[in-house]
């Protein structure tokens, strides 16, 4: 947000630029801030394919946070319930979050279900071009059934859990994904080194031949 704009609800409010920037803090840390946004069905391996290229990256020095959909409901969105209004506010925070960490230079990892895409493109359009790469861990609904580690389909089945996505609520397929790992069938391994090659591809990361 450039200088000196007003909020818009708060006349008294402004934006107040600093001499230590975004372009400051990522050349000390030698990389190029970027959000991963890994999204796709409950069960589909979001938080295990983030945590695994996180600790990649870490391992090869680069500095990351990983944003988990469940973590933050226990601090940072703990009041918000699931309706389709609170799961959007839900990711406007974490989106927020993410750009403030973006800024701090750090190449943000967030796994949530994220269903719909207008709110992938809420958080997409607070980042400069190039800095939000839509990750889709694509894996088909009878997997991430079968796997089910919270119970949470058989429940949704039952009739105990309501609009639950997959089931009752729709998922929207991402169109144009930066990553799109197809991940039935495919070791959590395989998954890091495509997502590794495309951060390279994209000068965010130097992959060491």
């Amino acid at each position: 947000m450039p200088p000196n704009i007003e909020h818009q609800n708060n006349e008294n409010i402004i934006w107040h630029s600093h001499h230590i920037d975004k372009n400051f803090r990522a050349s000390q840390k030698k990389q190029k801030p970027c959000v991963m946004w890994f999204t796709g069905l409950s069960g589909a391996g979001k938080s295990t394919v983030a945590g695994a290229l996180e600790s990649r990256l870490a391992e090869m020095g680069y500095h990351t946070y990983l944003l988990d959909g469940d973590n933050v409901r226990h601090g940072l969105c703990q009041d918000l319930g699931f309706s389709k209004e609170d799961r959007r506010e839900n990711i406007r925070r974490v989106g927020e979050v993410a750009k403030l960490m973006t800024d701090a230079g750090l190449i943000v990892l967030s796994a949530f279900i994220s269903p719909y895409r207008y709110e992938r493109q809420l958080v997409r359009d607070l980042l400069p071009e190039g800095e939000f790469l839509e990750v889709f861990v694509d894996t088909p609904l009878a997997e991430c059934e079968k796997r089910d580690p919270k119970g949470l389909y058989k429940k949704a089945r039952a009739g105990e859990i309501k609009q639950f996505t997959g089931i009752d609520s729709q998922y929207q397929v991402p169109e144009q994904p930066e990553i799109h790992l197809q991940a039935g069938g495919v070791s959590v391994f395989e998954l890091v080194e495509r997502c590794l090659l495309s951060l390279n591809e994209r000068q965010i990361i130097h992959l060491h031949s």
